[in-house]
């Protein structure tokens, strides 16, 4: 006897496209494994020295051995010109270039990079005309950038760069090989940089063979990077993107598998339960438990094997095309690029075949575990009850929820944040191992309903309902996932930018911001504004990231954290980030920190804390306050002089003003510079808070498309082999269109309850996520969002149950 066609078409299906989703979130994680910035200015450089980009630190983790997590830095980690001279001494360097940049902002709001003309030994820049600078008023530009201004060498520019426009006479033109840029005489540009003494990396020109060995011992507790790791030292956003991007696609990785096991296995042991009639035959004849058990693997694996390895090599498309999309969105930097190799395809391969084997192992037991003679009564009909493990398992699982959204309620910030995802997980497969039950009490709650609208095509689901709640519990599980799943992924982002989006607002004071057009606001900007008749209140903001150790379920993990630099001076005017503990007025002189409530649990103003800035520098700071609108305000305030010295660049990224005051005039002289409403710039934070979510919509679409797609084939399937059922009740008088009716009545119900229990787990998980961490009474939760995803379940799932009977009612109806 051969398994029906139907059946393993619906296996292989699912099979192909869990295989797909698995490696395509291989794909994405080998990527950020092996992700560099494309070496471009570096190109001809042996070697780069660099500080080092990451904070390293042993933690004690609860019940086992201290373990090292690292965390990337933002800020460049500048190094000591001073180590060039120790690395020229190291045999085959012909030459240590130090390189320094900065941005540089033209009248006619044009923004170059400012360097040092000695880089130019790179090899990129060639001069076209004129000569090198040579004194500190002196500028070459790239031949790009002269045509823009309409200048030539003998000119003179206005170029803005920590203060008001300055002119500088054009000594020369560059052909450009790289960015647009506007290069110094090199001692000139150091001290431009705002660094004088420091570089952003020491690029190492060999005349022959260089040891990377001799590099680094010349240059201690620095970085030598060579090869691909050169573009690194270029752009510091790869690096940055890294373990995000790790710690995402294998979040979303184990999301996939978790799907695929849940949807593959309701489909084959559904599958396995329509042939119980055939293998009760194998048993009453004699076949072993194991022979029936074999038989059913064997046919799996047939399936499993070029299932998986279809859905492999369709993966690396999947993969790129989301790669592809995530940096056309700028979700990931321009240099992250895609590594495209075969390993995610024996990976997905590998998921698929034990997914199935698994599932075909559980789905096996109950067809092989009666004996011989009560085989063929137990497959006429479906027990009246659920196995007692079944049951007490489904519970465990319901009870670990409950604990879980304890711990979400009772706790706050990233530690209620952590325990949702497992509230979640838990609220899923509970509703996999009782979804029978659901099924048959959803049935008995509605059955009056079903008989009032339609005496007898109603009385007929109603009847069917109660007697097929395994068949039509395999159902609700899919429908509960994929809206419990779209709806905590997609409404807790929405949920999280509308706290963000009231936070700022109810905390911002300010009446006018001023922002820049381009790279930032030198700081001439702050004190022309205080001086304009009118403010009362201005201040200076510099977003930057710091790294710190924050405690999340009785463990300590390094985490990065948004964070503010402010000139303190009528702060308190100007923004209330909800101070709850401590004065914000204490924020004074580099010694001293504010903190969100998310971050700080057992922390008390006055005590020490230990982070690490931008660039890496270590501190240990006197909390002076301790907010709760940490969202709007990041989870770390600093004073703006702490921040400045170790960002990468010094300029400030908005100025908050309070007053009504015209302040076009005091920004008129600073090239780029413009005034908007507190309203405009809430609208503008609003936008990049959404395009930041984009990674995950992205991902969420695959899954949810995957689970819809495994939902329709368990449909069709379970639709399919109700042939014999449905010629049953045709031959003892039903017409055609009662038992439509009684389809379309089951799939209402059936949807219906899994729609609704899908909807309960969000809810609970969005409630719970939206009080605990957001501090929003309700999450927000777009309605034509929601009901987008009711539609994009509901309606393939009610066709799946629908179509496949319409051709067979059509026929004569026989029982075989």
């Amino acid at each position: 006897m051969k398994p029906p066609k139907g059946a393993l078409a619906g296996v292989f299906v699912a099979l192909v496209f869990a295989a797909a989703l698995v490696g395509a979130c291989g794909v994405l994680l080998e990527s950020a494994l092996r992700a560099h910035a494309p070496v471009d200015r570096y190109e001809a450089a042996a070697a780069v020295v660099t500080g080092e980009q990451s904070v390293s630190v042993r933690q004690k983790r609860a019940g086992s051995e201290p373990e090292t997590q690292i965390r990337p830095l933002t800020e460049r980690a500048r190094v000591p010109v001073a180590a060039a001279e120790r690395l020229r001494a190291v045999p085959g360097v012909r030459a240590v270039i130090a390189d320094v940049s900065f941005p540089v902002l033209t009248r006619a709001g044009v923004t170059v990079t400012g360097q040092g003309w000695d880089v130019t030994a790179l090899g990129q820049y060639r001069l076209a005309s004129g000569r090198a600078p040579q004194a500190p008023g002196e500028v070459v530009l790239d031949t790009a950038t002269a045509s823009r201004l309409r200048t030539a060498a003998g000119g003179v520019v206005d170029l803005q760069l920590n203060g008001a426009p300055q002119p500088f006479r054009v000594t020369g033109l560059a052909t450009a090989g790289g960015p647009p840029g506007a290069f110094f005489e090199p001692r000139a540009a150091a001290a431009l940089s705002g660094h004088p003494e420091q570089a952003d990396a020491l690029a190492v020109i060999a005349r022959g063979r260089v040891e990377a060995a001799a590099l680094r011992e010349a240059a201690p507790g620095l970085v030598v990077r060579t090869g691909a790791g050169r573009g690194d030292a270029e752009d510091l956003a790869v690096g940055a993107a890294r373990p995000d991007m790790v710690e995402i696609s294998a979040s979303f990785g184990a999301l996939a598998v978790m799907t695929a096991l849940v949807v593959v296995g309701g489909l084959i042991a559904l599958s396995v339960r329509e042939r119980a009639r055939e293998f009760a035959l194998l048993r009453a004849v004699g076949a072993t438990p194991w022979q029936v058990r074999g038989r059913i693997m064997r046919e799996t694996l047939r399936v499993a094997v070029p299932a998986g390895l279809l859905g492999g090599l369709l993966s690396l498309a999947l993969g790129a095309a989301m790669h592809r999309a995530m940096v056309a969105k700028d979700v990931l930097p321009d240099g992250f690029g895609l590594s495209l190799s075969l390993l995610p395809v024996p990976a997905a391969l590998l998921v698929a075949v034990l997914a199935a084997l698994v599932s075909a192992f559980f789905a096996s037991l109950r067809a092989t575990r009666i004996r011989p003679v009560e085989a063929l009564g137990e497959a006429a009909t479906e027990p009246a009850s659920l196995p007692r493990w079944r049951v007490i398992t489904g519970v465990v699982f319901l009870v670990l929820g409950a604990n879980a959204l304890g711990v979400a309620t009772m706790t706050s910030g990233s530690t209620a944040g952590a325990s949702l995802g497992g509230l979640v997980i838990t609220l899923i497969v509970a509703t996999a191992f009782l979804s029978p039950l659901l099924a048959r009490h959803g049935g008995r709650l509605f059955g009056g309903v079903l008989r009032a609208a339609s005496p007898v095509a109603g009385r007929l689901a109603d009847l069917n309902i109660g007697a097929a709640a395994l068949r039509l519990g395999s159902v609700i599980t899919p429908v509960a996932l994929a809206v419990a799943f779209a709806g905590v992924q997609l409404f807790a982002q929405s949920t999280s930018v509308r706290a963000t989006e009231v936070q700022a607002a109810e905390g911002t004071r300010a009446d006018q911001v001023v922002v820049p057009a381009g790279p930032g606001l030198p700081s001439g900007v702050l004190d022309a504004v205080r001086g304009t008749p009118g403010v009362r209140a201005a201040t200076a903001v510099k977003r930057t990231t710091v790294v710190m150790s924050v405690r999340e379920l009785a463990e300590r993990n390094l985490r990065s954290l948004s964070a503010l630099g402010v000139s303190p001076e009528g702060i308190a005017r100007t923004m209330d980030p909800g101070v709850t503990k401590g004065d914000l007025a204490g924020l004074r002189g580099p010694g001293t920190v504010a903190l969100s409530e998310s971050v700080t649990e057992g922390v008390r103003p006055g005590q020490e804390q230990r982070l690490w800035l931008g660039d890496g520098t270590e501190l240990r700071l006197r909390v002076v306050a301790i907010y709760k609108r940490g969202l709007g305000f990041g989870d770390v305030l600093l004073p703006r002089a702490t921040v400045a010295a170790h960002t990468s660049s010094d300029l400030d990224d908005h100025v908050l003003v309070r007053g009504d005051a015209d302040l076009r005039p005091a920004v008129a002289r600073y090239a780029g510079a413009g005034v908007i409403t507190k309203d405009a710039f809430g609208a503008r934070q609003s936008e990049e808070l959404r395009m930041q979510g984009f990674l995950s919509l992205v991902v969420v679409l695959a899954i949810v498309g995957f689970i819809v797609i495994g939902l329709v084939t368990t449909l069709a399937l379970a639709a399919a082999s109700r042939r014999r059922e449905l010629a049953l009740l045709r031959l003892v008088g039903a017409t055609r269109r009662q038992v439509l009716r009684m389809l379309r009545l089951e799939a209402a119900v059936m949807l219906g309850i899994g729609l609704v229990t899908g909807t309960l787990i969000a809810g609970i998980a969005l409630l719970a996520f939206a009080t605990a961490v957001t501090g929003l009474p309700l999450p927000a939760v777009p309605p034509l969002t929601f009901a987008a995803i009711l539609l994009l379940v509901a309606g393939p799932g009610a066709a799946a149950m629908l179509l496949p009977a319409r051709p067979m009612l059509r026929r004569a109806p026989a029982v075989n």
